[in-house]
């Protein structure tokens, strides 16, 4: 068989004053046919795992591959160009029996609210007969356009995204064996009208994701996701559905779509994850036998799309001198290179961060000591490599803060052992991210606490303006339970 593949993804923060060109994608992650590297980024992971069907004697023609860090919304002229690229790609590929992509789910671009689903349409209308198959960051905004387009579309089930290369996998397993004519994929969408998500590092997200895992390949179906929505995104789809595939059945997997998202819905408030405000949540940090406790930043995390220079968190450890920590990344590339001018072992006054937003606090002016320096900051995540580009480490009394210069999660300890701090030593460490710290942190820490600092992300659903969301959903309005149910999706004849 041919195959192509190709990748075109990041997360659109449309609340967030950073606009994404194409420049962004260009600098974050550009990859040309054919150079793509071995190891995967987050949304890549289809190029990789198609690769192995070479293996196979098939042929894999590869296309663009492309991501950049979550933002504000896309440039018109960066999505189409981007787009219209790698479609030319799959026209030159013709005639393919399978082509996959590797996407997000929730990039948003001027005058495309629904990218993942105009890229798919498009692409079934050059390969009207291909195998069309899709993966997808569960924080997406799962769209009929999407459903209607592709044969298969796979999420990942894992947050933290541990799975995206597995998940890849599994998409290439399906669709490949869809072209083939051994299975024949039936979807079935239920809509919860939610606004919400869950952790699988806590219940009762992992019991509920490990069984999701063992429903696949037994009793007729193929495959089955969790699509959790990314409520920083004022967009029609956004919100809470479930997407099981059927082998030929579209009834059982629709009955099998339901019953999981009533389980999801019967979860009570008391099982969500606890976040507490900055003070608070230092105090109960002190109070916890053993160190490092790990404080994740969830609100200013810029894999949320938005800077990552909030000072809100980072004010409430100046304001405990008594407790060793250390904080980062911060997204600041005027101070990481004054500290770099200045040199490792260097004082200075410096100011820094709280520059994005108004929530994102005031900025630190404060006598500083150059721990060290970085030309370019390298982490682990997962199978992937992080960059944060030139970085600088600063000490104030017995806090370390690493200030970054390229906006990326703080995915691994690397982001502060590599700059020369020893998290043992330090009781307190707070990370800009929401949960994707998690596997690599938790073997460290003592604790994992969840902090909310009051943004910029959108945190709070309730509190935000949103227009073209479709309603009703929850909790922005009355449980909407006349309006949850399966979507209505049209057969597609193989």
């Amino acid at each position: 068989m041919r195959i192509f593949t190709a990748s075109l993804a990041t997360e659109t923060n449309t609340f967030a004053p950073l606009p994404t060109d194409r420049l962004a994608f260009e600098e974050t992650a550009y990859f040309p046919p054919g150079t793509h590297p071995e190891t995967p980024t987050l949304c890549s992971a289809p190029v990789v795992a198609a690769r192995r069907l070479r293996r196979q004697g098939h042929t894999v023609i590869e296309g663009t591959a492309t991501w950049a860090e979550p933002a504000g919304l896309v440039g018109r002229a960066a999505y189409g160009s981007l787009r219209d690229e790698i479609l030319n790609q799959l026209r030159a590929a013709l005639p393919v029996d399978v082509a996959l992509f590797g996407l997000h789910g929730c990039m948003v671009a001027d005058g495309y609210d629904d990218c993942e689903g105009d890229l798919l349409s498009r692409a079934r209308a050059i390969a009207p007969e291909a195998v069309i198959g899709a993966e997808l960051d569960l924080h997406a905004h799962l769209s009929e356009a999407m459903v209607n387009a592709a044969d298969v579309v796979v999420a990942f089930k894992e947050f933290p995204h541990t799975d995206f290369l597995a998940r890849a996998e599994d998409l290439v397993r399906l669709c490949v064996a869809t072209a083939e004519g051994k299975v024949r994929p039936v979807p079935a969408v239920y809509d919860m009208r939610r606004i919400g998500g869950y952790m699988t590092s806590r219940e009762p997200g992992r019991s509920f994701t490990d069984r999701l895992l063992a429903l696949e390949g037994h009793g007729g179906i193929l495959s089955a996701s969790i699509v959790h929505g990314y409520q920083a995104a004022d967009v029609y789809d956004m919100g809470m559905k479930v997407l099981v595939y059927g082998d030929g059945d579209g009834v059982h997997a629709g009955a099998v779509a339901q019953a999981l998202a009533h389980e999801i819905l019967s979860w009570t408030p008391d099982q969500e994850t606890p976040h507490h405000k900055p003070a608070a949540a230092i105090d109960k940090a002190v109070a916890i036998r053993g160190q490092p406790v790990v404080l994740a930043d969830r609100w200013d995390n810029p894999g949320g799309g938005v800077a990552g220079d909030s000072t809100v968190l980072l004010r409430a450890l100046l304001d405990r001198p008594d407790v060793p920590a250390a904080i980062g990344a911060m997204w600041d590339p005027i101070a990481v290179k004054l500290a770099a001018a200045a040199g490792a072992g260097a004082r200075l006054h410096l100011r820094f961060c709280g520059k994005a937003t108004p929530q994102s606090g005031e900025p630190v002016d404060a006598l500083v000591q150059v721990r060290s320096v970085s030309d370019n900051l390298l982490i682990p995540f997962e199978q992937s490599v992080v960059s944060l580009g030139a970085a600088a480490c600063i000490s104030i009394g017995s806090l370390d803060v690493v200030l970054a210069s390229t906006r990326a999660q703080t995915f691994s300890p690397e982001a502060f052992t590599r700059m020369g701090i020893d998290l043992r030593q330090k009781k307190v460490v707070a990370v800009k991210s929401s949960n994707h710290f998690y596997a690599a942190f938790a073997p460290l820490a003592a604790d994992v606490l969840y902090v909310d600092s009051g943004g910029p992300y959108p945190p709070d659903p309730r509190r935000v303006t949103y227009n073209k969301l479709r309603r009703p959903i929850a909790p922005l309005d009355p449980e909407p339970i006349a309006a949850r149910g399966l979507l209505s999706l049209p057969a597609r004849p193989r």
